[in-house]
């Protein structure tokens, strides 16, 4: 075997070439492991909790950095796609009192909005495309643009670069999946003046016994 290598250079060339590889992999994975940085549990449970929109409205660029923020002590409430649920919710992870929403930053919207380009007045400008943070929009220079709409947020970042005025924020229609009975609402003085109805009654049929 030895009179082998020393009798084929490239043999032996591959073989020491290989033995390196080995012990730099080696190496290499050792320090991975040894020196690896975990990443705050507090950022993942808080970058989960936001809405993902990357619209930019809290002032960061996207959710993970206001989550990191917020981890650091910035205020939970810059958020208008995620609302008040998403402000309780954070709150709630942190056990602190939920502040309403900061409207310097924006307004929640009472109904989910999608992007709509009225493609026979797109001039291919791809301004859109630029502006989307989520790469929601196809197409390309001086071609039509559209949005895939299960891609959109609804951020409506896109609407102000457009030159021609061609993009209308429309309406979600709920689906099967997204759709919610709204519960009556039963207040506590309702309940209580029925029973004493109710109880009004029976004595007055007590009365007309006796």
């Amino acid at each position: 075997m030895i009179e082998l290598i020393i009798n084929n250079p490239i043999i032996a060339a591959l073989i020491g070439l290989g033995g390196l590889a080995l012990v730099f992999g080696g190496i290499l994975g050792y320090a991975a492991v040894r020196f690896k940085i975990e990443g705050d549990p507090i950022v993942e449970e808080l970058d989960a909790l936001l809405p993902q929109t990357q619209c930019g409205q809290c002032g960061h660029p996207g959710c993970r950095p206001y989550a990191e923020g917020i981890a650091n002590g910035e205020a939970i409430n810059k958020c208008p796609p995620g609302g008040q649920s998403t402000i309780d919710a954070i709150a709630d992870l942190l056990g602190v009192e939920a502040p309403s929403l900061d409207e310097e930053h924006g307004t929640e919207a009472d109904v989910k909005t999608v992007a709509f380009i009225r493609e026979d007045e797109c001039i291919g400008c791809t301004k859109c495309i630029q502006a989307c943070p989520v790469d929601a929009i196809l197409g390309a220079a001086k071609q039509m643009h559209t949005v895939i709409g299960d891609e959109c947020t609804g951020c409506d970042l896109c609407v102000d670069p457009c030159p021609v005025d061609c993009i209308d924020m429309l309406p979600v229609e709920p689906t099967l999946q997204e759709w919610k009975w709204d519960a009556p609402s039963v207040t506590a003085p309702n309940i209580i003046a029925t029973d004493k109805t109710h109880s009004a009654s029976e004595n007055a049929d007590k009365e007309d016994a006796a």
